[in-house]
């Protein structure tokens, strides 16, 4: 099989000029091919025109001949076999894994587990997606009061389950866990289209059916998943993790404890901390989230093309390097999505993006953030970065005038340091609604002055980003955990405390749903190969 790299065609293509041109690159003709199929399909949009750029793979009657007749050429390469080796065997074992947390690292750690005989213990202590969908939107858009157990963060699918859906990831993956995990999405009801998509997404309104799907197998192989358990203590003796205690009281022994637990879990944060769990500071980043109209954003990038079928809305990235030695950049970009309330504490207002698969919504969103490293928390605890988050959460709360309204200003306010009075032309999205207000009295003084320096520089790529009626609704603080809690790079234990395994966003090795489900998986993998040991020597 071969592998054609960049090929180049116009929006507006048919699939007849799609096989031309690989035959040109070839440089073949039709009998020399046995098949041609799509590996991936990207979106080109630099300098100005507007591409798909398709990664191509061909069955050729010939290989040799072919490439030492377009020799040297990069573009056409022998492909690589890309099959994830999942785990062989069956283990049963006599204490099961427990797995704390249902979004897509638990769900994925306890799929492979199940599928391998070991009948996990799934807790979660938000509900089923379907209920917290219910509880999230009635917040949202109905008046319902704040639920601290089942909202954005909380609940299975994770935080990801009320995002955009976003399914690519700059993670090495050398062992092809990616590929195969959008294959299992697929299985579970995603849109097939993820499988060739560069930039594929989900989107909110499908999650749920997938996330369900993927529990439904879990407990059909033996596994078990409890709602409502959450985990506020373990038991730890001997310097091995032998029991989480949940809220109810209830003790649960296991032989594996995996920590799926989600970068919000401030709780389990601080209940690990008092058992002596090692943790580690790191970075994070803090902004606000900024909506443009879609149709703005589709003409900047897309040109002549705005708007045609094929392309849908336009996402966009940028970075901006500032004076102040700070970076700002996009975070979770949204295209034609919502932001949404996605607190995990009363008393906070947080924001984040939303989009549903067809991205149809107006506006454009996106995270519009600052790294902020250890060295800007507010003295030497190793939990400092969550008083950070929590103060700014707290202040914006406050600003909006305690009702989870979110403050609010137009970009232009923003730059001048004033007030915002009302909405322009852009209708902010985000419900329950926002206030007016000025959000510079809350952000530190370096996110504000690097925010303001990068507008300008990001308009130069993006035009119209500088736009003054652009609404930035305060404050994204949940981009990333700001704890790591350090692990074995073999085992994956915790290396202070056996039979615990940190896994995913929360323990500070991920930063998405599929970063998340391919450390979850890792972990599943270090667990098998460590019960295969086991049983080897007993035999």
């Amino acid at each position: 099989m071969l592998q054609l790299s960049q090929v180049l065609l116009p929006v507006d293509h048919t699939d007849a000029s799609l096989h031309l041109a690989a035959l040109e690159l070839l440089r073949t003709s039709e009998n020399d091919l046995k098949s041609l199929t799509i590996k991936q399909r990207a979106i080109d949009a630099r300098r100005g025109h507007v591409h798909f750029s398709y990664t191509l793979l061909a069955d050729v009657a010939d290989e040799t001949r072919i490439l030492q007749k377009i020799a040297p050429a990069a573009r056409v390469q022998v492909a690589v076999p890309e099959g994830y080796h999942t785990p062989q065997g069956r283990h049963e074992v006599s204490e099961r894994p427990v797995i704390v947390g249902s979004g897509p690292c638990g769900l994925f750690c306890g799929l492979l587990l199940a599928r391998a005989g070991m009948k996990p213990l799934l807790l979660e202590r938000g509900k089923a997606a379907g209920e917290r969908a219910r509880d999230v939107t009635g917040f949202w858009n109905r008046g319902w009061g704040f639920n601290a157990e089942s909202n954005v963060q909380y609940g299975e699918g994770g935080a990801g389950t009320f995002s955009d859906g976003k399914l690519y990831t700059q993670i090495r993956d050398r062992e092809h866990r990616i590929p195969w995990l959008l294959k299992e999405l697929v299985k579970a009801g995603a849109p097939e289209d993820i499988l060739i998509k560069a930039r594929p997404h989900i989107g909110t309104d499908r999650l749920i059916k997938v996330v369900r799907h993927v529990r439904e197998e879990i407990i059909s192989l033996g596994g078990e998943v409890r709602f409502g358990a959450r985990v506020n203590d373990v038991v730890i003796e001997g310097s091995a993790m032998r029991a989480v205690v949940l809220a109810d009281g209830t003790v649960i022994e296991g032989g594996y404890f995996i920590f799926g637990i989600g970068h919000s879990s401030r709780d389990t944060f601080a209940m690990l901390r008092r058992h002596g769990v090692p943790m580690e500071r790191k970075p994070f980043s803090i902004g606000a989230r900024i909506e443009h109209p879609q149709e703005l954003i589709d003409s900047s990038l897309y040109g002549r093309w705005a708007g045609h079928e094929r392309l849908g809305s336009a996402p966009y990235k940028f970075v901006a390097h500032t004076s102040t030695g700070r970076t700002a950049y996009s975070f979770c970009m949204c295209p034609g999505g919502l932001v949404v309330a996605a607190n995990s504490e009363p008393g906070t207002v947080v924001t984040n993006g939303m989009s549903s698969y067809a991205r149809a919504e107006s506006n454009a969103n996106a995270g519009f953030m600052v790294d902020v490293s250890p060295e800007d928390y507010p003295g030497d605890d190793v939990l400092a970065g969550v008083e950070l988050q929590r103060s700014i959460e707290m202040a914006a709360f406050d600003l909006a005038g305690g009702t989870y309204k979110a403050p609010a200003q137009l970009l232009g306010d923003f730059m001048a340091r004033r007030a915002s009075s009302g909405p322009g032309k852009v209708k902010p999205s985000y419900k329950p609604g926002v206030v007016w207000t000025d959000l510079t009295t809350v952000l530190p003084e370096y996110i504000v002055e690097t925010l303001i320096q990068a507008v300008p520089r990001i308009d130069k790529s993006l035009r119209g980003f500088a736009l003054e009626e652009a609404v930035l609704t305060g404050f994204e603080t949940r981009s990333s955990c700001p704890i790591r809690i350090p692990r074995d790079p073999e085992t994956l234990e915790c290396k202070s405390v056996r039979h615990f395994y940190p896994a995913g966003e929360g323990a500070g090795y991920a930063g998405g749903i599929i970063s998340a489900a391919a450390d979850g998986m890792r972990v599943a993998e270090a667990l098998l190969g460590q019960a295969q040991k086991k049983s080897a020597m007993s035999r």
